[in-house]
């Protein structure tokens, strides 16, 4: 499977074994979604399961948010990440804080499903990363899966979880994996071992990082398309680096993370989104609360510009190999 129909199957496998979930959103029904990851979805499970809403992100989430305290399952789908901000009230104030205002007496059950990122030429209104501003709200759980196995187990897991989950799905490797180099010919996911995806029922815990690669030089921490980038620049590089995915940004493994950092005694964090204020800096700030003494050279960041995701210049804002060799070589010199 590619990471599309990976999720499309994640959604078929919950709906069947759970009534009551539900899939909403703009054009999610009829048309199957603009990625056509809930394609098929209504046709099995009626328009009562699997509905359309209007252009309102508000709208959506604060449906979202009363059908939780009915019960309800629901997972929405906000058509691209860089129109969730509409919706960060009812999010942020509302579906976070539900279980805690209440006392327990009611939970938000939620999963939102988003793809994030840049790589395909979408400009500033369809490339953006804000991941890291969901990390800081109270009762909100962030997952970013990096391939289709897990894009899969963590949907259900997220699904199954009785708070809400923001989960971002890296576009650009929606059908194969990308090591940045954008210039060379697309691989699919069939050719990746990942692209093996049950059919049945699986779940992955949230909160557990993978590690892609073993190492004893560096350890790079990173998630969704950058794990795919890191690991070519590994490659190319021939250094003994371990590769961390973190897959949930919250909770967050700390303890995988405390680990390799122990081991390795060098860091470098790479993400897409911008980097002041990026989850970069938590993890640089987490790292150096619990492994200072570990530590042989300054933790590097790999990021987005702090700029605005620029059409024509695409490649020179997106992290790629050259910038993640350079932080690399800086930080195994030190």
């Amino acid at each position: 499977m590619n990471m599309i129909q990976a999720i499309n199957s994640a959604l078929d496998v919950m709906m069947d074994r759970d009534p009551d979930i539900v899939v909403m959103g703009e054009d999610v029904g009829y048309f199957g979604g603009v990625f056509k990851a809930t394609e098929h979805l209504q046709a099995k499970y009626g328009k009562t399961r699997v509905f359309d809403t209007p252009i309102t992100e508000l709208g959506i989430i604060g449906v979202a948010v009363g059908m939780c305290t009915y019960g309800l399952r629901p997972v929405p789908e906000i058509q691209f990440a860089d129109y969730i901000y509409p919706a960060l009230d009812q999010l942020v104030s509302e579906a976070a804080r539900l279980r805690y205002r209440s006392a327990g007496e009611y939970t938000a059950p939620m999963t939102v499903r988003s793809p994030f990122g840049g790589g395909i030429f979408g400009g500033q209104t369809h490339s953006q990363s804000p991941e890291a501003m969901f990390t800081q709200v109270a009762g909100l759980k962030t997952v970013i899966p990096s391939n289709p196995y897990d894009a899969k187990g963590l949907l259900i897991a997220a699904i199954e979880d009785n708070d809400p989950v923001i989960f971002f799905e890296p576009k650009r490797i929606y059908n194969g994996p990308f090591d940045g180099h954008y210039d060379r010919p697309v691989t699919p996911w069939a050719k990746h071992p990942s692209s093996i995806v049950p059919q049945d029922y699986y779940r992955i815990p949230l909160g557990k990082a993978a590690i892609v690669r073993e190492g004893e030089a560096v350890t790079i921490l990173c998630y969704g398309t950058m794990v795919h980038v890191a690991v070519g620049v590994v490659a190319e590089m021939g250094i003994d680096a371990e590769i961390i995915d973190l897959r949930t940004l919250l909770p967050l493994d700390i303890e995988t993370i405390e680990a390799s950092v122990r081991k390795t005694g060098r860091v470098v964090a790479v993400h897409e989104a911008t980097k002041t204020s990026g989850f970069g800096a938590e993890l640089a700030a987490l790292i150096q609360e619990r492994c200072f003494y570990a530590l042989e050279a300054p933790i590097e960041r790999v990021t987005g510009w702090d700029t605005p995701y620029p059409h024509s210049l695409e490649w020179a804002y997106f992290p790629g190999p050259v910038r993640l060799t350079q932080a690399l070589e800086k930080v195994l010199e030190a």
